[in-house]
């Protein structure tokens, strides 16, 4: 375990990154322990105010992140100083993206349906991390011999083709897919071979006169988020809580 331990993750000096992620999944899991029990009226906790000002805990997130990345670009990554760095910036990466509907929606959403953001956005960020730490590298470019190594155009051509299949994941409006295609080689060649989801930016540009495509991608979209909607949802109930229901507007009234 030692030499796998000196070999995998600090000869290669993955140890700052095992222990951002470490303190990011940290972070959010106890974050999210105590909003629930702040929205349950349990525990001693409870919301931070300032003057009457409810203070989000994207603040000391982002303080937390700002210190940390400025220390880890100051430190080596090989001492403690590295190591304390990617600590603090590992807890504000997660503090920040646990609220990260909040900003993306610039509104307290955190109990609502658009909070899911937040928990898909860890989730996601949580397994790229995890793959980077197994040793995938960005546009599937990993494990190259000496050989390879020297071989330039062949290596830039592997990222080229790569990057291209990813963009092509993303005009067919499959993000997920396109960002692990990013890490993981040939992932992206599946979403970008398959039939784009209604509303993308290639559906609108490549379907417009082809109404049978239309049809066919509405289908496919229909029956997979029919398929998959539910036990999602459920994994993002469990991670961060189910949110509250919307409020029932009656015809007539604002």
């Amino acid at each position: 375990m030692g030499h796998w331990w000196e070999r995998n993750i600090v000869e290669p000096g993955k140890l700052p990154l095992l222990l951002a992620l470490s303190a990011f999944v940290l972070a959010f899991v106890v974050t999210r322990v105590i909003t629930r029990l702040i929205r349950a009226g349990k525990g001693p906790f409870g919301n931070v105010k300032a003057g009457g000002l409810h203070i989000h805990h994207v603040v000391p997130g982002v303080i937390l992140t700002v210190v940390g990345g400025f220390g880890a670009v100051a430190s080596d990554r090989h001492g403690a100083g590295g190591a304390i760095a990617a600590v603090v910036f590992g807890m504000g990466a997660g503090l920040v993206m646990d609220e990260f509907a909040l900003i993306l929606h610039l509104d307290d959403v955190y109990w609502s349906e658009e909070g899911r953001k937040s928990v898909e956005v860890v989730v996601l960020t949580v397994a790229l991390v995890g793959l980077l730490l197994a040793g995938f590298s960005p546009f599937g470019v990993n494990d190259l011999t000496q050989d390879e190594l020297q071989d330039r155009g062949g290596a830039l051509g592997t990222i080229a083709v790569n990057f291209l299949f990813a963009l092509v994941a993303l005009g067919k409006g499959k993000a997920r897919i396109a960002i692990f295609g990013a890490v993981v080689p040939l992932v992206a060649l599946f979403g970008a071979v398959r039939l784009a989801r209604p509303g993308s930016l290639w559906a609108r540009r490549f379907y417009g006169r082809r109404p049978r495509a239309r049809a066919r991608a509405a289908l496919r979209a229909y029956h997979h988020d029919r398929r998959w909607a539910r036990p999602r949802r459920a994994v993002q109930d469990w991670i961060g809580g189910r949110p509250d229901p919307r409020p029932v507007r009656l015809p007539g009234r604002q």
